[in-house]
């Protein structure tokens, strides 16, 4: 019985060693550098960073515009399913010319922080067919400089759903609503939604399209922000990531063209 006992103990102590090595290669799952949100979480205790530097032009009516901007994301796994949430836009840097006057300005800053939680709320089934899943709740502070700040607090919601399909293909959607304020104070709802497309080329290294509706509102509202994405992602390690992608805007309401570089880390 004491033989039997010992090992008992020594196979659960031998799986549960084989189950935390298998789970520390597991490779980093980020949220960038597509619209789409990944399902997953980041783990129990874990901290994973993720930022960039991203650049966009736009040409409207004889007023040229050139920013950048450090969109950076920090995740800290609270559970399993749930983590903690840290997203803003950075430092910021915006040129304008208006070709009719030949007047130009400049304005430097940082943008709003926005606060959240996602909850990943089903694993995939592959056989069944069914996604994985999870939820974002996120609030927009009107925490920036003047120049870019937001009016008042902006909640949102989102639902993301992941299929992972044959070979190395996956298809990913976004759902969502926003809800907003006017520059007269007057607020209002968005809609958002997206769809993904993903292709794994090796075990490091995948590429994607995308259209993705940012934020899908009636011209009194600003309009809708709808785009072309496409990208591509490259894992250094199981824990860090680079990335690249482009994003050419589809409607007059959103800018002509941005491109971003990100680098991620998990600790």
């Amino acid at each position: 019985m004491k033989k039997n006992t010992l090992a008992h103990a020594a196979a659960v102590c031998l799986l549960a060693a084989f189950a935390g090595h298998a789970a520390a290669d597991e490779p980093i799952a980020t949220d960038r550098p597509d619209f789409v949100e990944s399902s997953d979480t980041v783990g129990k205790g874990r901290l994973q960073i993720e930022t960039s530097v991203a650049f966009e032009r736009n040409d409207a009516e004889g007023i040229k515009v050139r920013s950048r901007s450090t969109p950076t994301l920090v995740r800290w796994g609270v559970g399993e399913d749930w983590e903690l949430r840290l997203e803003t836009d950075g430092s910021m840097r915006e040129q304008t010319r208006d070709r009719n006057t030949g007047l130009s300005d400049k304005a430097t800053g940082f943008s709003d922080t926005a606060i959240g939680i996602k909850w990943h709320t089903m694993d995939a089934d592959e056989k069944t067919g069914r996604p994985s899943m999870a939820w974002l709740f996120h609030a927009d502070l009107n925490t920036g400089t003047r120049e870019f700040r937001g009016a008042g607090l902006r909640p949102s919601v989102r639902a993301t759903a992941e299929w992972e399909l044959a070979g190395e293909w996956s298809v990913g959607v976004m759902p969502g609503l926003m809800f907003d304020k006017r520059d007269d104070g007057k607020r209002f709802t968005a809609g958002i939604f997206a769809v993904t497309v993903g292709k794994g080329w090796t075990d490091r290294f995948r590429t994607f399209v995308e259209l993705s509706g940012q934020s899908l509102a009636a011209k009194k509202n600003g309009g809708s922000f709808v785009t072309f994405d496409a990208g591509a992602v490259y894992l250094l390690t199981n824990d860090t990531q680079v990335d690249f992608a482009i994003s050419k805007g589809l409607n007059d309401e959103t800018t002509d063209f941005s491109w971003t570089v990100g680098f991620s880390v998990r600790f």
